[in-house]
């Protein structure tokens, strides 16, 4: 869950050289993880490039300057949907190169937030989260592979299954696979150690696929370590609460929708759950191969705007008869489909950290970080925690070092409308590093 990641105040399209890519292959075409076309490389960053930019816009005090250049390269690989089904996702893989060319790289495995527009694709000059990963690890010496989940980019599976657990960890257990397949091919050398990291959805997305390979390919993926940042834990848990999260109207239709495609139990009828008009589209809308956040909403294809609360953007989707009975009846089709999809009842054998901010309006960590390290704390899991990023964030962003009360003001609208998308990610991938650097 996350609305926008903007981390950057330079075009990085000016900064950017292009290169050409290589061929890459696989023994079997057809094997999850195989390439589907040669690897390319989409643009070039140098180490001075890379500064430049993270010193416009402050984000080098967090990520330090960089180590290494690093290639932007494009991946289209096979994997499989929700239910097995064979299908793609395309990605990007970063390499560092330059100075650093030479080395031997420990992988990361990248899951990113939301996204509501279907073309966005990872493998860009120009992407925001892409260059955070740059920044924060790629120059610093690791390879980075991220996926862009089913249904996005190049993928031809017909829908997004939003908030799977499952499918989330097979696509990215494929894409360690093609990063793999891509450094045989073009010969740069990977160490063998991996790691996983991602950010709101990402960091359910992540934490999914930890589990899936210590579960699953132990034999195969040497994990040494996980960071899972603002991730939606406890999806169950939040829908039992009265409030209402920011980013309502985009996140909770694409869950349901999600559910309801893969398992068929949410609704037997659209009309029980959307009121009109959205319950004549809402159906297919995310993602969307046009809009974006903010034209969903300009558009009146979702309620929003600095008018409309997350509860009543909620009221204005939702059957209030729906979202009574997935709050107080467990047998619920939607929440019992939440419960198989929550992150809370397993034992992690590597290092796991998870890490968010206490102020973030839509993953709050009281009721996913808090309740899973909880848990894990209860089960004797020592290696397992956590870290609350919310002081830095206050003393970055707030008015004197403290949040903004006054939710009538400029202020608070600001400060929380930026939390969970541009204010809490950096701080939280520099402990993401910090775990990983000691475990490379």
């Amino acid at each position: 869950m996350q609305k926008r990641l903007a981390l950057t105040a330079v075009a990085l399209a000016s900064l950017l050289a292009a290169c050409g890519g290589g061929s890459d292959g696989g023994a079997d075409p057809s094997a999850r993880g195989a390439l589907i076309e040669p690897s390319a490389t989409v643009a070039t960053l140098t180490a001075a490039q890379i500064d430049a930019s993270t010193a416009a816009s402050g984000l080098q005090a967090l990520s330090g300057k960089a180590k290494c250049d690093v290639r932007i390269q494009s991946i289209n690989f096979n994997t499989i949907g929700p239910k097995g089904e064979a299908t793609n996702s395309s990605g990007a893989l970063l390499v560092p190169a330059g100075a650093c060319a030479s080395q031997s790289f420990p992988l990361v495995a990248y899951d990113r937030g939301t996204e509501v527009f279907k073309p966005r694709a990872l493998a860009s000059a120009t992407d925001a989260e892409t260059f955070s990963m740059v920044a924060f690890f790629a120059s610093q010496g690791y390879a980075v592979v991220a996926p862009d989940y089913l249904g996005f980019a190049k993928s031809a599976f017909s829908y997004h299954p939003y908030l799977h657990a499952e499918s989330e960890a097979t696509t990215t257990v494929d894409a360690i696979r093609a990063a793999r397949n891509t450094a045989a091919a073009q010969g740069f050398s990977l160490n063998g150690k991996v790691m996983v990291t991602g950010y709101s959805q990402g960091g359910h997305a992540s934490m999914a696929t930890h589990r899936a390979i210590e579960r699953d390919y132990a034999s195969e993926i040497n994990l040494v370590a996980g960071a899972h940042l603002a991730g939606p834990y406890n999806l169950s848990g939040s829908f039992k609460l009265n409030n209402a999260i920011a980013g309502y109207q985009y996140f909770v239709p694409f869950i349901v929708n999600s559910y309801q495609k893969v398992y068929g139990n949410v609704y037997s009828n659209v009309s029980q759950v959307y009121k009109t008009p959205y319950s004549t589209y809402i159906e297919n809308l995310l993602p969307s191969p046009t809009l974006t956040y903010t034209t969903l909403v300009t558009t009146g294809q979702l309620p929003g705007g600095p008018t409309v609360t997350p509860a009543a953007a909620r009221d204005a989707i939702f059957q209030p008869a729906f979202i009574t009975d997935v709050a107080t009846n467990n047998s619920n089709g939607l929440y019992v489909d939440a419960q198989a999809n929550d992150l809370l009842a397993w034992n992690p054998r590597s290092r796991m950290l998870m890490c968010g901010g206490s102020g973030d309006p839509t993953v709050p960590p009281a009721v996913h970080m808090q309740v899973a390290q909880a848990g894990f704390t209860a089960r004797g899991l020592v290696h397992v925690t956590s870290v609350d990023v919310d002081p830095l964030i206050r003393a970055t962003y707030g008015v004197g070092g403290a949040a903004p009360t006054d939710p009538t003001s400029a202020a608070f609208a600001t400060y929380y409308g930026s939390y969970h998308g541009t204010y809490e990610p950096p701080f939280c991938y520099l402990q993401a590093r910090g775990l990983f650097d000691s475990a490379k």
